[in-house]
């Protein structure tokens, strides 16, 4: 297999980071999706330039409002979806909107953690939840018996550092309310996994490296991937997996992350 062909992509926190090298390389495809949906909070406003730069070049690109904490924001955004995509479905769900709060085990607070947990695990968890029927009908439509990005998949992005068999960087950076929301994403993630399989939708769990990002340099250092790099390796991957790999957590060249 060769590039990712997918008809329609959604793809959560848009405007910057990964989730905005994720839009790019999409829109660069040589076959790309008929429609690509960039959410973030507020696609109209000073932190969204470039999103707004690309939806003015790119047709297929829709810029959608969406808090990703807000159950209200989340049902809106699903409808909006729904409508432009008028019955067809939707094949790709990637959860790719977090946050870090850099505190440690010693000063860790209930609110941080409870914010932290909020936007990384039960988003993801509320967002499937609300795309379920497109997924669902987009695997409807595809032909085969098989699983696959291009008929129906939910990408959390997830993270290294939530892997509880390795628990790496701990003397550097213990971010604790972080890798324990991306332990719980894991987790989440496996139970989609077994929970949708019945309705042909892959899941997945991706760790997109330790990325040149706001959020990647939050330990002090220069992460040393480039966004550019984890964005391509990241849909190179996709375009490979089958029914086989639903329920794994992968990096972005394809390795297998330990749980």
């Amino acid at each position: 297999m060769g590039e990712l062909r997918v008809r329609s992509v959604l793809v959560t926190g848009a405007n910057r980071g990964i989730g905005l090298g994720l839009v790019q390389h999409l829109l660069a495809l040589p076959n790309p999706p008929e429609w690509v949906f960039a959410t973030c909070r507020d696609p109209k406003g000073q932190r969204a330039q470039e999103l707004q730069k690309l939806a003015s070049k790119h047709p297929n690109l829709v810029t959608v409002p969406l808090e990703v904490t807000d159950p209200a924001s989340i049902k809106a955004a699903a409808a909006s979806v729904g409508e432009r995509l008028k019955g067809s479905g939707l094949n790709l769900l990637i959860n790719n909107a977090g946050i870090l709060r850099p505190n440690k085990l010693d000063n860790e607070t209930l609110k941080d953690m409870a914010e932290v947990y909020m936007t990384n695990t039960i988003a993801p968890l509320l967002l499937s939840q609300a795309f379920l029927p497109l997924l669902k009908k987009a695997a409807q439509g595809s032909p085969g018996s098989g699983m696959s990005c291009s008929k129906a998949a939910i990408v959390n992005i997830s993270s290294i550092v939530g892997s509880i068999d390795q628990v790496i960087l701990m003397e550097v950076a213990q971010f604790v309310s972080y890798r324990c929301s991306k332990a719980a994403l894991n987790m989440l993630t496996r139970c989609q996994s077994m929970g949708y399989r019945e309705h042909g939708i892959l899941c997945l769990a991706f760790h997109p490296g330790w990325v040149q990002t706001d959020m990647g340099k939050a330990g002090g250092d220069k992460p040393p991937l480039t966004v550019d790099a984890s964005a391509a390796g990241m849909l190179k991957v996709l375009s490979k997996l089958s029914e086989k790999d639903s329920g794994s957590f992968l990096d972005w060249e394809g390795n297998v992350v330990p749980w």
